[in-house]
């Protein structure tokens, strides 16, 4: 509203110094035009006849006067056929007409062809919807373009770090975070954040260097979540469950309960529990074929078989202990059955497929029981 308020006064002010000046009296500058020159004329005519100036010269002179006296009159008839002739009320009411009619109209025109409807829209939507139809890839690289020209712009590390993570750049990511450290020096954030590109560069495995970053976070931060969760994982890939257990039971007890973050760490929780030896009937060990010897052969055998199935029948159902599977492979030795310790050995493989770790003992354990092949 106020800016509207400024518009008109703009515009009647503009009006008003157009008009002042056609509301002044014409008339008598015309009038006292015409009196001069003829003033003239009857002083050339005084001049001549007195003997002052020739013949030639006075007319001359006669001729330029009434050349003059001439457009006069015809500016003072033209100034008596215009509204500015007019009486002085009539004019100023003309003129107080044109500043009240013209900015009417104006916004008249404004209202039927502008849109004054259209809400004001921030140079940041603008930019925004501007960059809509762009792909990302083109945005990325103009991004990684200013960074080439401006190497210490931690802003511009900040917004591409998570892009790369989002994008599997886990190798940029890493480097990105890696920067913000050198130039932002050290927080618990970053150094968090620095710990999952670590850890997802290394296909979910939390390695030593990223839990390395993730304990450093905490001794900097105790509370610090993410970093918290981390360890946890790195403790359950550890295979110290009890540990991973501890860590995420008090990220739950503290936690706020619409924290989103939550979902995951219960569902990390129950996978643990699922796998913790009290929920898991164990396999035959040593001591259980060892205590076998004491019945008949035939009743040890048929033992062994019946624990050897329950532990084949549960790993099929979750194949994700890998604990589990080295003691089947074990016991398939144990009782003779090479083939079938063999077939289980390539089953373990595909079901740690997706843990680089847990995958790397089992191929341990193969190796070394000569199941290879």
């Amino acid at each position: 509203m106020t800016l509207w308020f400024v518009f008109a006064l703009m515009t009647a002010a503009a009006i008003f110094a157009v008009l002042w000046p056609l509301g002044q009296t014409a008339n008598a500058q015309a009038g006292s035009d015409l009196a001069v020159y003829r003033d003239q004329l009857d002083e050339i005519e005084r001049d001549r006849v007195a003997g002052r100036i020739g013949a030639a010269e006075s007319e001359a002179a006669r001729v330029e006067v009434s050349r003059r006296l001439i457009a006069a009159a015809d500016a003072a008839e033209f100034t008596h056929a215009l509204p500015i002739g007019s009486p002085l009320w009539r004019r100023r009411a003309v003129t107080l007409g044109a500043v009240a009619l013209l900015p009417g109209i104006a916004v008249a025109f404004y209202l039927a062809l502008g849109s004054p409807q259209l809400p004001g829209q921030p140079l940041a939507e603008r930019i925004h919807e501007a960059h809509q139809g762009r792909s990302i890839a083109s945005l990325l690289s103009e991004a990684e373009a200013h960074l080439e020209r401006n190497p210490d712009d931690i802003r511009g590390y900040e917004v591409l770090a998570p892009v790369y993570l989002r994008m599997g750049r886990f190798a940029d990511a890493v480097s990105a975070r890696q920067k913000l450290l050198t130039l932002g020096g050290e927080s618990a954030g970053r150094q968090s954040d620095l710990g999952e590109a670590l850890v997802a560069a290394a296909n979910g495995v939390v390695t030593a260097e990223a839990k390395s970053a993730f304990e450093r976070a905490v001794a900097l931060e105790p509370e610090e979540l993410k970093a918290r969760f981390y360890i946890g994982l790195a403790a359950e890939q550890d295979g110290d469950r009890t540990k991973a257990a501890e860590i995420w039971r008090t990220m739950l007890k503290n936690a706020p309960a619409d924290a989103p973050w939550v979902a995951m760490v219960r569902e990390a929780l129950a996978r643990v529990d699922a796998q913790s030896p009290s929920n898991i009937a164990p396999g035959p060990t040593a001591d259980d074929i060892a205590a076998a010897g004491a019945i008949s052969e035939k009743d040890r055998g048929d033992m062994i078989r019946d624990m050897v199935a329950r532990l084949a029948d549960r790993l099929k159902e979750n194949g994700s202990d890998v604990e589990s599977w080295q003691r089947l492979l074990r016991a398939y030795l144990v009782l003779g059955e090479r083939n079938k310790a063999v077939f289980a050995a390539h089953a373990a493989k595909r079901a740690l497929a997706n843990d680089v770790d847990k995958l790397r003992r089992i191929e341990d354990t193969i190796k070394s029981l000569g199941l290879e092949g």
